[in-house]
């Protein structure tokens, strides 16, 4: 199984990066929305 996961994380090395990207904007998008109440 270790060697399965290794095997993917080599080959979709590109992918994840984007993904974590994604990931973080989406995070920073949720955090501004659930401040903007708080503005006024």
């Amino acid at each position: 199984m270790l060697t399965q996961i290794k095997t993917v994380i080599t080959r979709s090395q590109a992918t994840l990066l984007q993904d974590a990207i994604g990931a973080a904007s989406l995070c920073v998008m949720l955090w501004g929305a659930l401040h903007l109440p708080g503005l006024n």
